[in-house]
């Protein structure tokens, strides 16, 4: 998994609320269990026209946002169903950063294990932050983890919150299972111990 350290992007403002997994990635996207080819289809139902050409209204499409790697989104955003496939559409875009006052918790927990940093922010920094992500190309936002704050195109820093144990393994690019693995040598000692003092279990 690639770490999250810093980064400084342009950021996406989608003022809407209850963005669905539907909606991230529809249905349609879920015959594969593979992480890759997914960017195609992210918010395909808002993305493309019938025809299946780009709806050039969708913010995505816009000359000023087709390499934003952060989102500014609405309230409840990742609601619905618990599919993986939504925070793995995401950053196969190229999205490793979504701000919003609240998430699902199932996607929350799904952005930390695939390398996406899900930001909780209070409305009026919101508001903020959406503001400054409605400025097209000089929408850049600055996000660091290690100082968790979040700088905006005028300077002004946000704090946020976040797990200590979260904000581990995506400093150092790990997941659940390589933060077990981090603690092998200890596994191992503890083991080796047991098995000595109780040959018989």
């Amino acid at each position: 998994m690639e770490k999250f350290t810093k980064l400084t992007a342009v950021a996406a403002p989608m003022p809407i609320i209850n963005i669905d997994t539907d909606m991230i990635i529809p249905k349609d996207y879920l015959k594969t269990i593979k992480r890759t080819g997914l960017g195609e289809g992210l918010f395909a139902e808002m993305r493309y026209a019938e025809d299946g050409s780009d709806n050039s209204e969708f913010v995505l499409n816009k000359p000023a946002y087709k390499e934003a790697q952060i989102l500014v989104a609405g309230d409840n955003f990742g609601c619905g169903s618990s599919r993986e496939h939504a925070p793995w559409a995401l950053l196969d875009f190229g999205i490793r950063c979504v701000i919003s006052t609240s998430f699902a918790d199932i996607f929350y927990n799904n952005c930390f294990k695939n390398g996406i940093l899900p930001i909780t922010v209070s409305q009026d920094e919101l508001d903020k932050l959406m503001d400054d992500a409605e400025r097209g190309a000089n929408s850049t936002i600055s996000v660091d983890l290690e100082a968790q704050t979040i700088s905006g195109p005028d300077g002004g820093t946000i704090n946020f919150d976040i797990d200590q144990a979260r904000k581990h393994r995506l400093l150092n690019g790990i997941d659940d299972i390589g933060e077990t693995l981090e603690k092998a040598d200890d596994i191992t000692a503890f083991e080796s111990k047991l098995s000595q003092d109780r040959p018989w279990a």
